[in-house]
């Protein structure tokens, strides 16, 4: 497994990042859950990533239990705040410091840890002050509570004006995690260049388009059983946004350049997010350890320039691109 730096510090992070959206606590039973932890465990992985809205706090509980016989030091544990949690009252959502010094209690007494790695603002809070959002974030850094502090789907002016406050607070943001794949850049035109600029690495989800680029859906064939396109508990809806047959297409094209590189398609998709050099770290999820053993495989892979172009000659103009894509809700969720 390889490691990379996670933006303009001395954190170093697996580049493979086990992540548990729509998994623990929901889609897959609490002994197969941790079964996928072990096997990212055997396979190197050394970041995890969660969040307190994860299955209504129960995903964050699934983790610390996996981990808990784990040395505490060769782990980097990464959650966030945002999204409503426990009855959805009027504070319990958003970036006040109220919601924020409340929900990183709760997810360390959930994780079993005195302290997590990285706590992420997991979207922007157009009704809090922004001030009020990163003094209490420099507050839980100064308690010890968080390490490093990132963000999640922030616009490129929403990041400058962070890490401005962040520097004026006398720390810095370090990350932002963003949904990338060979079919969602929308962060390329406007978040990746101001990241660079800023020192902020992108953590991205779903590189591998929420299943779409492993092949299995087909054109014109009925949804695989079991898939995430047909779980009524949340899967299906951030699938099918892919679901066009003109999509599933190009997805088989794409066969021939990963079988060249000796790759599934899976791997392949993940070695492309990976590729960018201002990706620190790639999420993937699982619902059984052999999808874990497989994915890790992308470590490492080298993609030539010719490769990634002829990535881009067989999707055309299917992969979404509009930067207007990042934003976070007008309203505070409830």
């Amino acid at each position: 497994m390889d490691n990379r730096y996670l933006g303009n510090s001395g954190l170093k992070i697996s580049e493979i990042i086990y992540g548990n959206w729509l998994t623990h606590g929901s889609q897959v039973e609490n002994d197969t859950a941790k079964q996928c932890v072990a096997a990212a465990l055997e396979s190197g992985i050394t970041t995890f990533d969660t969040a307190d809205a994860y299955a209504n706090t129960a995903a964050e509980t699934v983790l610390g239990e996996a981990l808990a016989s784990e040395r505490r030091e060769s782990l980097e544990i990464f959650t966030k705040v945002y999204w409503p949690t426990g009855p959805m009252g009027p504070n319990d959502s958003g970036l006040s410091r109220k919601h924020i010094m409340e929900s990183i209690h709760g997810s360390l007494t959930r994780l079993d840890t005195d302290y997590v790695d990285l706590y992420q603002a997991h979207r922007y809070d157009h009704h809090t002050p922004l001030e009020e959002t990163m003094q209490a974030f420099a507050d839980i850094v100064r308690q010890g509570k968080a390490l490093y502090i990132g963000v999640s789907e922030w616009s490129a002016d929403q990041l400058r004006r962070g890490s401005a406050l962040a520097k004026e607070l006398g720390f810095q943001l370090i990350s932002n995690q963003p949904q990338y794949s060979m079919l969602w850049r929308v962060i390329e035109e406007e978040v990746v260049p101001a990241s660079r600029e800023l020192g902020i690495s992108q953590i991205v989800w779903s590189p591998v388009a929420q299943g779409i680029l492993s092949g299995k859906y087909l054109p014109g064939q009925p949804l695989p059983e079991g898939s995430r396109a047909t779980d009524a508990k949340g899967g299906a809806d951030s699938v099918k946004v892919f679901l066009r047959d003109e999509v599933l297409t190009a997805v088989q094209n794409l066969k021939p350049i990963a079988e060249e590189h000796g790759l599934s398609l899976a791997q392949l998709a993940v070695a492309w997010v990976l590729a960018n050099d201002n990706v620190a770290g790639a999420i993937i999820g699982a619902s059984r350890p052999e999808q874990v053993r497989e994915n890790v495989k992308a470590s490492g892979v080298s993609l030539s320039k010719e490769t990634l172009a002829n990535i881009d000659k067989v999707l055309g103009s299917l992969p979404e691109t509009d930067p207007a894509k990042t934003k976070s809700p007008e309203e505070r969720p409830s």
